[in-house]
């Protein structure tokens, strides 16, 4: 079986606050059309690491994406090269519409694709057409969560980085959201997955990686690392 291209190759990373090192030396490497997620503990890196690839945080090392370094390149062209960020978050604009938060994900896009994008999201998210009218801060949890995925699907990506998504959510919106991811990779979506919910991640993608301090201390196929003793008894409840 051939091996999937790398879409995403993060060599070597760095990333300071001030004097503190939060990443040191982290390499991840992310095949097109995978589901790879990074799992570990709160102050392990992972949202850090998200951070520092999307470009909102400065770092050193390697970051390569589409066979391009992304050095020097800032946000809003990781945007445009096709990279969005779910961030933990969410950041909607609370005082906006459902409608009027999702077109604002279309912002990098040409204007006369951004209503059939528009109604692809809504055909994925029914709960948000249904309420696109409502206000995004009066929404449930679990229905920011749909709009926060909506709005970066919006710009049509090609590698969604999605940071803790399942966070503050019940067990049957978990499930519900982390099948919407699972999908987006039968569509070709290229999915970074940020999760302390172990378990569950694990069981949807194709590789993880554990951090801890800030380092990669486990590497492997997700079904591997899910029947792993050792990750067992610190991160699945074994």
């Amino acid at each position: 079986m051939t091996a999937s291209p790398l879409l995403l190759d993060v060599r070597d990373l760095h990333t300071r606050y001030g004097r503190v090192e939060a990443l040191s030396g982290v390499s991840v490497r992310v095949p097109a059309g995978h589901i790879v997620s990074v799992i570990g503990a709160n102050g392990a890196g992972k949202t850090t690491l998200m951070n520092s690839i999307m470009g909102v945080l400065p770092s050193s090392g390697e970051i390569t994406y589409g066979g391009e370094s992304l050095r020097g390149v800032p946000l809003e062209g990781r945007v445009a090269r096709g990279i969005s960020l779910v961030p933990e978050r969410r950041d909607l604009f609370a005082s906006m519409t459902v409608a009027d938060n999702l077109q604002l994900g279309a912002y990098s896009r040409r204007r006369e694709n951004w209503r059939r994008e528009l109604e692809e999201v809504y055909t994925r998210f029914p709960r948000l057409a249904e309420r696109r009218r409502q206000l995004a801060g009066t929404l449930s949890g679990g229905e920011q969560q749909m709009l926060a995925i909506g709005r970066a699907l919006m710009g049509k990506p090609r590698l969604l980085l999605l940071d803790e998504p399942s966070l503050g959510l019940a067990p049957l919106i978990v499930r519900d959201i982390l099948g919407i991811v699972r999908g987006l990779r039968a569509e070709g979506v290229t999915v970074l997955l940020v999760e302390q919910n172990a378990r569950a991640s694990l069981a949807i993608s194709d590789e993880a990686y554990v951090l801890e301090t800030g380092q990669v201390r486990l590497h492997g196929p997700a079904a591997e690392l899910a029947r792993n003793p050792e990750l067992g008894a610190s991160y699945l409840g074994g």
